[in-house]
């Protein structure tokens, strides 16, 4: 549907080329009443009562065994001489524990590779998983014992951190730069 103007003189019509928007208007009035409708039934709210969980979770620290062998051979199951039957025997009964304990082999500098390699076995073979060395820094290096020796035979101690040991700092009088 055309419109066009009552001047027929020309003999060509014109078309409007107009948007109507009436529909328009009327769908989006259509809309705003729906939304103002349903607006307040989405914010309704139901209060429950949930049961609060005040629990923390259990923290377990394993049991931590220290196995030390000594320059002979000589096996200490947490300072005790234990021999390799038994050692094998207390691995198999600590292997069944939950959380498993932490096995820390300290070694003598002079131990066999073949005893260590021996209790390394055996504990995997009962079933151990966590296993660990406990070592020393090198022969560099005093440790603070070995400083304490050293002092009392009359040698001169190894410096510390702070560059000096034994030594204590005075402070400058008046006047004195």
């Amino acid at each position: 549907m055309a419109f066009g103007s009552f001047d027929n003189g020309s003999g060509r019509s014109h078309t409007v080329s107009e948007i109507n928007m009436v529909p328009l208007i009327d769908v989006m009035l259509v809309l705003l009443v729906i939304f103002i409708i349903t607006a307040p039934l989405l914010s309704h709210s139901i209060k429950i009562n949930i049961p609060q969980v005040t629990a923390q979770p259990v923290e377990q620290e394993p049991k931590i065994i220290d196995l030390a062998v000594d320059a002979n051979g000589m096996l200490f199951w947490n300072e005790q001489a234990i021999n390799m039957d038994q050692l094998k025997e207390r691995f198999a009964a600590e292997a069944v524990l939950d959380p498993q304990p932490d096995l820390r082999i300290r070694a003598d500098l002079n131990t066999r590779y073949e005893v260590l390699a021996q209790v390394m076995s055996s504990a995997r073979q009962s079933g151990l998983k966590r296993l660990g060395f406990i070592t020393r820094p090198g022969s560099d290096a005093q440790t603070p014992n070995a400083a304490e020796n050293a002092a009392a035979k009359g040698d001169s101690p190894a410096p510390t951190a702070a560059g000096a040991t034994g030594s204590t700092q005075t402070q400058p009088q008046a006047g004195q730069p």
